[in-house]
């Protein structure tokens, strides 16, 4: 399985795939992660790479054979999409965060993305994890809020999560950090990517 998490610096990509490694770990698997942190410090682009199974020979994503990319912004969603294999799972955050260029008005943030990126031959899920941590009380749970609907899309062990949780975050936080991904886990269940394919068949010509 490979799975990359991308994200603006300062939104916890690294707990994410630090929980998702443990989680294989906890299966038995081998683990390879390979992190990019760019200038995470600035609000520039974090990406993660975490492969697991019987054997992983390399840390790194090949180009269009990711399993699932977890967009923690959804700009950095369709900078990444071209990543993941046909027939893949795209999971976005559909929040906005300006990169410099857009607040300093040299370029414009680009419209349209949660259709360009459904275009695409992917299986799409997107959700607005601002508003969904924001409900909770604890806007930055958002990492382990996606982190609960990836999980449901790729596994049903659900406690075997919550220990890889329990192993990566302090015991102060793991209380909410459980919620939020409890939260993430209930909100889709696989039947929403069938739909989703399916109203996008319908409406191609």
């Amino acid at each position: 399985m490979s799975v990359i998490i991308a994200a603006v610096g300062g939104q916890g990509a690294l707990l994410a795939a630090r929980v998702l490694a443990r989680y294989a770990l906890l299966k038995g698997n081998a683990v390879k992660v390979s992190e990019v942190h760019g200038m995470s410090q600035r609000g520039g682009s974090v990406v993660t790479h975490v492969r697991f199974g019987d054997v992983v020979h390399s840390p790194v994503i090949e180009h269009g054979t990711a399993d699932a990319l977890v967009g923690f912004e959804l700009l950095e969603a369709a900078r990444h999409a071209p990543s993941v294999r046909s027939g893949g799972l795209l999971i976005a955050n559909t929040h906005r965060i300006l990169p410099l260029p857009v607040l300093t008005g040299s370029v414009k943030y680009p419209n349209n993305l949660e259709a360009t990126l459904s275009a695409l031959p992917l299986q799409c899920l997107f959700l607005d994890a601002h508003r969904h941590a924001e409900a909770l009380g604890q806007i930055r749970t958002v990492n382990t809020l996606l982190l609960g609907v990836l999980a449901r899309h790729i596994s049903t062990e659900l406690e075997l999560w919550a220990e890889a949780l329990r192993q990566s975050v302090s015991s102060d936080t793991i209380r909410i950090n459980l919620t939020a991904f409890n939260s993430g886990w209930s909100l889709f269940d696989t039947s929403n990517i069938i739909e989703h394919n399916i109203s996008r068949e319908k409406a191609q010509p």
